[in-house]
């Protein structure tokens, strides 16, 4: 199974440099939609429910302290480990939101139930690690 660091290799590799808060939402979504689509997970990393949306500690731990990111961040992660379906459906789903700001990636996080329930009552801002499901994810993006 490819990793979020294969799968961050891949989407830096076609769309180049980007913030490091747009690559986690990207990569968050590209969960949610293979959790739909395939009825699987595209990689076995969690998401916590960060003040800013959606963070996978791993993909955190490669680009801590880096406002840019790009592929030379993630120079040993293998994106060969993606299957031709799993890069089709990764292509799709960066063509749907890989044209939006970082900015606007979270503020549609904010809006979504995954995170949305994994914050539960905690203030705008607040710290937070709480793990957003993969079963939330597939149940909200499945009704969609």
């Amino acid at each position: 199974m490819a990793t979020i660091i294969d799968v961050a290799r891949y989407i830096t590799d076609r769309l180049g440099p980007m913030s490091a808060m747009k690559l986690q939402k990207l990569a968050y979504y590209c969960q949610a939609w293979t959790l739909v689509w395939d009825e699987q997970p595209l990689f076995n990393d969690e998401f916590e429910a960060w003040a800013n949306g959606p963070v996978s500690p791993t993909l955190y731990a490669h680009h801590r302290g880096q406002f840019q990111v790009d592929s030379s961040n993630f120079r040993y992660a293998d994106p060969g480990a993606l299957s031709p379906e799993q890069r089709v459906n990764i292509d799709k789903i960066i063509g749907f939101y890989g044209q939006q700001t970082a900015q606007w990636l979270s503020d549609l996080t904010h809006q979504e139930q995954p995170w949305l329930q994994a914050r539960g009552n905690l203030a705008p801002g607040a710290n937070s690690n709480a793990l957003i499901s993969k079963a939330a994810i597939h149940e909200y993006y499945s009704a969609l």
